[in-house]
């Protein structure tokens, strides 16, 4: 996705070459922090130093903040070298503060935003472990005591909770039931009592090795009375805020996806095996084609659901559960087929291959973390029948605005207060599958009409969806729909930017890649990744290498990186 290319290229110079063993930035010092359960020192103080932290606040507080790209880019920096460093460091505090921009005052943005240009963190303190993703069932209260509004119960694993200095609090300011019910809560932690706080013990991961996860208990804390946003709307801005943060999640995850292919190259490339290298075996090829393949599905589908913040966000509800849901399952198929193709060399953790078990183990959080494939399921079920009976059902559907796609377009600013609790019915990026497929020719037509005719077929199974079938308890065969959705919103991005972007992009020859990736979209609607068709996969697997041995990034700027990542050197 088109960004500010000259600030990504500094920021990647500041941090320089991650297979640099002397760069404390770099993979092997990644590595250490990582086998010691601590952030990386240097890499934040590098971090510190750039000022990364303007990155989440909006320009008028100070900050960088006007394109969701922008942030996306820069996050993608991080997280292609470790995803600990983008969580713990980076999107943890993002997360936490879209809710301020959304719902807070002058006084409390100017708060947020001073505690961040400061390079101090925000924590966002929603996880209760007896509640999971049901954030209405949340038990931490704010109540009044004598006058004085004081915070009652416990936060538990929560990213960075100990060492920020604010945090974004969900919390119960109601005893009614209902959706007004809780609230959020702006804290910093200058203006407590700390004797009311009380730390609890670290909760040690699996993935995410470095990231610190912590507890938090109050003791009838008292909290200055301005620190609520919007007082019973904690739901509400909840559930808005995350339809931008969920779209980041599976964006920046591509970021290590693509490290590990380029491990993976690196390493089949050079490893001698049957009088050749392991790429000249047929099904290697295949595999590392198919892995790049999903790998662009997701930024295309990426892009679209991006852009669309800034383009439709009354339908970000919709784009931002389904990209998630269908993004995070890609990404994880692509690093198992990686570790297939490594072998033994996957789990090793010294030697030139020694950072793919680490991202292999962080890639998992996609699935679960922030909002887990089920929550993503619960924000798309209730609206299917409601999609299906309004725009999927229209004679001429309304085609999507070219801004929705063109790379090159301006985006408008971040309207957070034009996000929506649902989309009313609205889809204009299935919407445009009518018009593009119109404009395919040659294989890729056929395949086209294929997912046209897979959305006529889930319309229909939508209108006759029950009561029963739009609630998370429903069954697998739900489920699926939103599975199904998934991979026609990313057949409608990939064509919509196809359509939009020839000759540009960042993308393989035009008439190639739409039938490759359509192709292996097919496959995966059918629960079949099969080999492309030769002539595809000859060409994207071209393309692979070209970009891997000039040293141009996988996604869809194809940008030149500038620490010369692409050589095969071991």
């Amino acid at each position: 996705m088109t960004t500010d290319h000259s600030r990504t290229a500094e920021l990647e110079r500041h941090l320089g070459d991650p297979f640099d063993d002397a760069n404390p930035v770099g993979f092997g010092a990644l590595l250490e922090a990582d086998e010691r359960g601590e952030m990386p020192a240097a890499a934040e103080r590098a971090l510190d130093d750039y000022g990364f932290n303007a990155e989440f606040v909006p320009v008028e507080l100070g900050g960088r903040l006007s394109r969701l790209d922008d942030v996306v880019a820069a996050l993608r920096c991080l997280y292609r070298r470790d995803p600990s460093l983008g969580l713990g460091y980076g999107m943890s505090s993002f997360i936490a503060s879209v809710n301020v921009w959304l719902a807070g005052d002058d006084r409390q943005r100017r708060t947020a935003a001073e505690l961040i240009l400061g390079n101090h963190r925000l924590a966002a303190a929603y996880h209760e472990l007896a509640h999971g993703n049901d954030l209405s069932g949340a038990e931490c209260s704010l109540v009044d005591v004598d006058g004085t509004p004081v915070l009652r119960g416990r936060k538990e694993v929560v990213t960075n909770v100990r060492r920020a200095q604010g945090m974004i609090l969900f919390a119960r300011t109601d005893e009614r039931p209902g959706s007004r019910s809780h609230s959020q809560i702006l804290l910093d932690k200058r203006a407590l009592d700390r004797t009311r706080l009380r730390d609890l013990p670290r909760f040690p991961s699996s993935g995410m090795r470095a990231v610190q996860l912590h507890g938090i208990e109050f003791e009838d804390c008292p909290v200055p009375p301005h620190s609520i946003l919007e007082r019973g709307r904690g739901l509400e801005t909840a559930i808005r805020s995350f339809q931008i943060t969920k779209t980041l999640t599976p964006a920046v995850m591509c970021g290590p996806v693509e490290t590990g292919l380029r491990v993976a190259l690196r390493h089949l490339t050079t490893r001698p095996l049957y009088g050749g290298t392991a790429t000249d075996l047929p099904h290697v090829r295949s595999a590392l084609t198919g892995v790049f393949a999903d790998l662009l599905l997701v930024e295309c589908f990426g892009a679209a659901a991006i852009r669309a913040v800034h383009v439709l966000p009354a339908e970000a509800s919709v784009y931002s559960a389904v990209y998630k849901h269908f993004g995070s399952a890609v990404l994880l198929d692509a690093m198992n087929t990686l570790s297939d193709l490594l072998g033994a060399h996957f789990y090793l953790r010294t030697g030139p291959t020694a950072i793919f078990q680490k991202l292999l183990r962080d890639v998992r959080l996609v699935g679960f973390g922030h909002a887990a494939r089920a929550a993503c399921e619960s924000i798309v079920l209730p609206q299917l029948p409601v999609l299906a009976r309004r725009s999927w059902s229209e004679p001429r559907p309304e085609d999507a605005p070219a801004e929705l796609f063109d790379l090159d377009a301006p985006l408008g600013p971040l309207e957070f207060h034009r996000l929506g609790l649902s989309a009313g019915g609205r889809d204009h990026l299935t919407g445009s599958l009518t018009e593009s497929v119109s404009r395919l020719g040659g294989p890729a037509a056929a395949l086209g009409e294929l997912f046209r005719t897979e959305h006529a077929a889930l319309t229909r199974d939508c209108r006759a969806l029950g009561p029963a079938d739009l609630t998370i308890t429903a069954g697998a065969a739900a489920s699926d729909l939103v599975t199904r959705l998934g991979h026609v919103h990313t057949a409608a991005s990939v064509l919509g930017l196809w359509r939009h972007n020839i000759g540009g992009g960042g993308l393989p020859d035009a008439p190639v890649w739409p039938h490759a990736l359509l192709a292996r979209l097919h496959g995966r609607l059918k629960g079949r990744p099969a080999p492309l068709p030769q002539a595809a996969e000859e060409a994207l697997y071209a393309e692979l290498l070209d970009r891997f041995h000039t040293g141009r990034a996988f996604d869809l700027t194809a940008r030149l990186l500038p620490d010369g990542q692409g050589a095969a050197r071991e």
